[in-house]
């Protein structure tokens, strides 16, 4: 039911300016930008909490401001009509007109409200520049002027790949830049920190700590180099193929034009695209780029959760490194000390893979020539930009640059550990020095002890043979 002074597409009456569209006439908040279709929207898409990403909206402003002077260059748009437009478009980039942005992610599968209420936005703030009542759709119009040569079906998807390679250059590589420095200085300071190696969970043969550090630093420079070979088919927009790709209410050039004027505005190496009935249909660059954030996600996952166990302790666990001490970590136990940026890393790392499910499923919704779930794609794909650029920053800052190495204990983990009976078996087989490994094991014999004791090496053979700092690289 509506309350009073309401119609079921939002309020009339005192404090609301009416509006009409193709549907009648509704009542919009007198200090709101937005218009009917807006309006409408907020009502019939009262779901959740999830706002339209802030990057989605400003790439559609930027996309609006490339297609005005497109239009304009092509005799198609008053200079003074596009002057306006561009005006208004560069306060929206610059954030000066956010809460004029009230649409949840839960609309409509091709993002029609969200393009009608940066369309209307536009044309109100046009408005109001020229001394024009809101609403009058004077001297620009939302869907004739500001949409012009444009449909949502080829506006929102480019503003899809424009937000997501916007907020991976600018955000995320950086960020994945940054922790993989951190990662190899630290592979670089430890290089002869002799360590026990594990697998299985279990002890295992030595290398060294700079060794384990520089895998972790490789699978954050592979991690990156994914995400770039995938962006220039990212960087490719479907711009100027309108409702179903075939570029109707359009012109010739225009598309060049547009695409090129908003690589100009980005920097941005962005082209037009081949076919736009794949890129409207479907929306497989993106879904890969997911992929390549799943992958990355994987790295860090495994990354964090190795730093969190070998910083495990720092008396009762394996204690091999020391983590900075950024809060307190217990309400009840003072002095303890929690691995929490391992923590928020692995749960950032468990979100971003739920999210390229999502948008996986997402992906695969192309019915005929459209896609029709670009809202909860570009969503889920923005998320996960967001999440990893800002969990890869905090990790290293507040973890990974501040991390320490407990040498003593290292060394004593190295000394005491029944692996290094490996370095016998070329000269004395397999199964011999494992005899020597249960013994010392059995009876708490240190591994030189119980090679004394069943004679199969001298003390100098032994001496010479197992040597950790040695046992790190081919002999």
């Amino acid at each position: 039911m509506t309350g009073p002074g309401e119609t079921a597409n939002g309020r009339a009456g005192e404090g609301f300016r009416p509006e009409i569209d193709s549907l009648g006439t509704v009542g919009v908040p007198d200090d709101a930008l937005w218009g009917a279709q807006t309006q409408r929207a907020i009502v019939n898409f009262a779901i959740g909490d999830e706002l339209m990403p802030r990057e989605l909206i400003r790439a559609m402003a930027q996309i609006k401001q490339a297609c005005a002077e497109a239009n304009q260059l092509g005799g198609r748009l008053p200079d003074g009509l596009a002057e306006l437009i561009v005006i208004a478009c560069r306060e929206i980039v610059d954030g000066r007109h956010d809460r004029m942005f009230p649409l949840k992610v839960w609309m409509t599968g091709s993002g029609t409200q969200l393009n009608m209420n940066v369309n209307e936005v536009i044309a109100n703030r046009c408005s109001q520049l020229t001394g024009q009542p809101l609403g009058s759709k004077r001297p620009v119009h939302p869907n004739d002027h500001v949409n012009m040569s444009q449909s949502t079906n080829d506006v929102f998807p480019t503003a899809m790949h424009l937000a997501a390679v916007e907020a991976v250059c600018r955000r995320l590589l950086p960020a994945v830049g940054r922790l993989q420095r951190e990662l190899a200085a630290r592979a670089s300071e430890w290089n002869g920190v002799v360590k026990v190696g594990r697998t299985h969970m279990m002890d295992a043969t030595p290398l060294t700590l700079g060794q384990e550090f520089s895998g972790y630093a490789a699978m954050l420079a592979a991690g990156g180099q994914r995400i770039e070979r995938v962006l220039p088919e990212v960087c490719q927009l479907t711009l100027g193929g309108t409702a179903v790709g075939t570029g109707i209410n359009s012109w010739p050039g225009f598309a060049g034009l547009a695409v090129a004027r908003l690589a100009e505005l980005t920097g941005l190496p962005l082209t037009v695209v081949d076919n736009r009935f794949a890129a409207q249909g479907a929306h497989d660059s993106l879904v890969q780029l997911s992929g390549c954030l799943k992958t990355l996600a994987v790295s860090v996952y495994k990354i964090a959760n190795d730093i969190r166990l070998l910083a495990s302790g720092p008396r009762a666990g394996i204690g091999e490194l020391q983590l900075p001490a950024n809060e307190p970590g217990s309400s009840i136990m003072p002095g303890k000390v929690n691995p929490t940026q391992c923590e928020v890393l692995t749960m950032i790392a468990v979100q971003v893979m739920a999210n390229d499910y999502a948008v996986s499923l997402a992906g695969a919704g192309g019915i005929l020539e459209m896609n029709v779930y670009k809202p909860v794609l570009i969503y889920n794909l923005l998320q996960s930009i967001r999440l990893l650029a800002d969990g890869l920053t905090s990790f290293a800052e507040r973890a990974v640059s501040g991390l320490r190495a407990d040498r003593q204990r290292i060394a004593q983990f190295v000394e005491q550990s029944l692996m290094l009976v490996t370095a016998l078996s070329p000269a004395i087989g397999y199964d011999r020095a494992s005899e020597i490994a249960h013994l010392a094991a059995e009876n708490g014999l240190t591994l030189r002890q119980a090679a004394m004791q069943l004679g199969y090496v001298s003390r100098e053979e032994y001496d010479r043979l197992v040597v950790p700092a040695l046992m790190v690289e081919p002999r």
